[in-house]
């Protein structure tokens, strides 16, 4: 039987915070997304062919450790260009990206407002601290609703005939977005995956519907499951019992894990998932469950894989990143060291965070909601 369930009616325990594993989950996640960042345009633009070629040209593969720079190299004036500050031996501090952009939001949204936000405190959040010009496919199609029609509710209060649902009436809602939004959910609800869920499903709706809430909530469960489970399989089978059995966001979790060790996997998610775009939710999803379930304990590997089997890969070097993290496998500090805990963000009034900072407030606020 799995560590923190009870036989009969399979309820997990909250556990205690754990200050370790969230600062592993902070660590991991943002080394996980500089990892990825540098190559993220020549992987979407250029696809999974042109990524092998740099980083085979860069000598990279298998990637273990930060990108290599070489304009020379095929696709390297892209890499140049988006991601020099993040490639080996240019790093001063973790730069900023909307995927750690919107990992302190939660942070600062569950510090003024508790668990119990709704989807209108995000939208307010959003609206007070993050530019529309680091919004993405659904996240700026539902910022721009905002405020194209909901600008006179929330300088008023008043319903002005706005109905906040939408925002997510748009062609991207089942992107990859609310997926790269949910991970602390799950990081402040150790052994408490239904309130994690719920905390996501709240967050995802402003913008997405579908497999987009759906792989938001699997990633937040995942998290609050894995410190109170004695394996990964455990808290995957936790964490997809919050999306629906039917769903393709469970589908992608099943195939992920299936092909973890496989030495064809990442040929055969990008034959699966063939025509779907290089940001929806469900192709990434499968990479991320993938590389956590194949590494072994080896976070260079879980971030590695996950990257370098392409798609959006600095989403999926962060997500990764995180929940590996939480499992308490170690993550070497050689990851820290060249962003020397500065983490850079492009949120109003948060320039720049250090890392000890994120991790004391994360913790206080998991104590608090407790």
């Amino acid at each position: 039987m799995t560590r923190g369930w009870t036989r009969h009616d399979r309820v997990m325990r909250a556990l205690p915070v754990d200050a370790d594993r969230i600062r592993a989950a902070w660590l991991g996640r943002i080394s996980g997304c500089q990892l990825g960042k540098p190559v993220e345009v020549l992987s979407m633009l250029k696809g999974k062919a042109a990524l092998d070629a740099y980083l085979e040209a860069t000598d990279d593969l298998p990637l273990r450790d930060y990108v290599t720079l070489d304009a020379d190299a095929p696709g390297g004036k892209l890499v140049e260009g988006i991601g020099k500050a993040c490639c080996r031996g240019h790093q001063t501090r973790a730069e900023p990206d909307d995927d750690i952009n919107y990992t302190v939001l939660s942070l600062l949204l569950l510090e003024s407002r508790g668990a119990d936000f709704d989807t209108e405190d995000v939208a307010r959040m959003w609206l007070q601290l993050l530019p529309a010009g680091m919004t993405f496919t659904a996240e700026r199609a539902a910022y721009r609703t905002l405020l194209d029609r909901g600008a006179e509710h929330f300088a008023q209060g008043a319903p002005a005939g706005f109905d906040l649902a939408e925002c997510s009436d748009n062609e991207f809602n089942d992107w990859i977005g609310a997926q790269i939004r949910t991970d602390l959910y799950g990081w402040v609800s150790p052994g408490r995956p239904e309130r994690a869920a719920a905390m996501a499903r709240r967050d995802a709706a402003l913008s997405h519907r579908g497999e987009g809430v759906h792989g938001a909530v699997f990633v937040a469960a995942l998290g609050a499951a894995i410190p109170a489970c004695d394996d990964l399989e455990a808290a995957i089978d936790a964490a997809l019992e919050h999306v629906p059995a039917g769903s393709g966001a469970a589908e992608a979790v099943r195939l992920g894990r299936e092909l973890a060790g496989a030495d064809d996997a990442v040929a055969r998610l990008h034959a699966h998932y063939d025509g779907l775009s290089p940001v929806h939710t469900l192709n990434n999803l499968a990479i991320v469950v993938w590389a956590l379930c194949g590494a072994g304990g080896d976070y260079g590997a879980a971030v590695g894989e996950a990257v370098a089997a392409g798609w959006d890969t600095d989403c999926n070097g962060a997500t990764v990143g995180g929940l590996f993290g939480l499992t308490g496998a170690p993550i070497d500090e050689r990851w820290l060291a060249p962003w020397r805990g500065r983490v850079g963000l492009s949120l109003a009034g948060e320039g720049e965070q250090s890392l000890d900072d994120l991790v004391a407030r994360t913790v206080e606020v998991a104590t608090r909601i407790a």
